[in-house]
């Protein structure tokens, strides 16, 4: 049976500039927060670093040729703040707008339409340095580059998505410490899931008021709960506020300029000084499209009682408080990561996010993908067929979805290129291109033949 697409369906591919650009320390690119954060000894696998990556700042061009011939439609790529603005303050270094000039008009030129993620976790560390996205002026910071952003490119660059997973900018990096900056401060936490809510609503404004007819979004990381403990009012609980920590609090606040009751109930006076009055009108805005970034569904097993509710101000995630475990159904079946493969999850979100938010006029799978290590065999054939199978089944889903109602514009496939997986390094693989990082190589694999072969029949066969 086929799973069909819209006719105008957009196909695409997605990267991240530290994932793969390299070049860190040419043409005058500040010093970004993932700089420092790999150089700090345990916390980046093996000590990696994106220094080199891909080395897609000198091999944009073979990268797009490649695209061109799998029938890509559109580039989903990230701009990294400290090319532009090294010091993230007002002076501009001008070989990093040449530098985005160059891969605009050439993807322009090979037909492949850019469409730019303002901020892909690239902080540059003198922002950082003042207190990043736990200070309020991070945000006003953000809207300044939007608009220079705005200036530079938008002559060519019609599509603008604000940030990239404001959940992980606030919670990995500020709380528990798993990507730059590394802090553990829920304090720090809870306003940086503010503020980034904030550089949304002031970059959206940013950006129309360069061009009112550019289409703006912003795209977040959201997943589905399902409770393994069904009837149990204290699971319940938490998942309510896993939810809204991790689901609702971006959506929500963007579309109905409010942000979980339950959440703010429970952060108690974390926010006090944090949201402001007005805040909440700014951080509502109206936008073209909601990015969806989706990999597997979590499962919660139970909870721990004796945390919930939230009292005594007990700083710690919300993902603390539940036992989050695999059911056996996935024994043996998970990705090279560690994550189950649930494509039946990317329906049931899109199809939710559809009936909870019927303001979200438009929706782009801006992030779907899957980590398996598949390297070149003695022809150079790279079969990596679990991705294939990964593929096909979450679009045959994605499909079902439009055909339900989702109002799903496009598809992105993470990633184009294997690449600096952040904390990972360069132990997973999430490429439907192969690198070879020491040759720099580039391999197309099975997965990324059948993405062409998808493309040209608009259709899972």
């Amino acid at each position: 049976m086929a799973h069909s697409f819209p006719s105008d369906f957009l196909w695409g591919t997605a990267t991240a500039s530290y994932q793969i650009e390299g070049a860190a320390h040419e043409d005058g690119r500040g010093v970004s927060i993932w700089d420092t954060f790999s150089r700090t000894p345990g916390k980046v696998k093996n000590g990696d670093t994106g220094d080199v990556a891909c080395d897609h700042y000198h091999r944009f061009p073979e990268d797009i040729a490649l695209m061109k011939g799998l029938g890509v439609k559109a580039y989903r790529f990230s701009i990294a703040w400290p090319r532009l603005f090294p010091q993230g303050d007002s002076v501009r270094e001008e070989r990093g707008f040449d530098f985005y000039n160059r891969l605009i008009d050439a993807l322009v030129a090979a037909g492949i339409e850019p469409m730019v993620t303002l901020y892909h976790w690239d902080l540059p560390q003198a922002l950082e340095d003042r207190g990043g996205w736990a200070n309020r002026q991070t945000a006003y910071a953000f809207a300044d580059y939007a608009a220079a952003c705005a200036n530079a490119f938008g002559d060519r660059v019609s599509t603008w998505i604000t940030l990239n997973e404001p959940w992980c900018v606030s919670w990995l990096s500020y709380s528990m410490g798993i990507h730059a900056p590394g802090k553990k401060d829920y304090r720090a936490a809870v306003a940086a899931a503010h503020h980034t809510s904030l550089a949304h609503g002031l970059a959206t404004r940013s950006l129309k008021a360069v061009n009112p007819a550019f289409k703006v979004g912003l795209t977040v990381n959201m997943t589905n709960y399902i409770n393994e403990s069904p009837g149990d009012p204290v699971v319940d609980e938490v998942i309510d506020l896993l939810d809204g920590n991790y689901n609702r609090w971006w959506v929500g606040g963007v579309q109905n300029g409010e942000y979980p009751a339950t959440l703010l109930a429970a952060y108690g006076d974390l926010v006090d000084g944090v949201i402001l009055p007005g805040d909440m009108d700014l951080v509502r805005c109206e936008n073209e499209f909601l990015g969806v970034n989706y990999y597997r569904d979590e499962f919660v097993a139970s909870a721990r009682p004796e945390d919930l509710p939230l009292r005594d101000r007990a700083y710690m995630p919300f993902d603390q408080r539940a036992n989050l475990s695999l059911p056996e159904r996935f024994t043996g079946k998970l990705t090279d990561i560690g994550w189950p493969v649930t494509p039946h999850g990317i329906k049931d979100l899109v199809l939710r996010i559809h009936r909870e938010w019927p303001g979200v006029k438009a929706m782009y799978i801006t992030e779907n993908g899957c980590a398996y290590g598949d390297e070149p065999d003695a022809n150079g054939v790279v079969n990596d067929q679990r991705r294939v199978d990964y593929l096909r089944a979450h679009l045959s889903e994605v499909s079902k979805a439009i055909k339900q109602g989702a109002p799903v514009r496009g598809y992105f496939a993470w990633s184009l290129l294997d690449n600096y997986e952040w904390a990972e390094g360069y132990s997973q693989r999430f490429g439907i291109i192969h690198v070879e990082y020491a040759t720099q190589r580039r391999t197309i694999k099975a997965s990324g033949y059948e993405y062409r072969k998808i493309i040209a029949h608009n259709a899972v066969n």
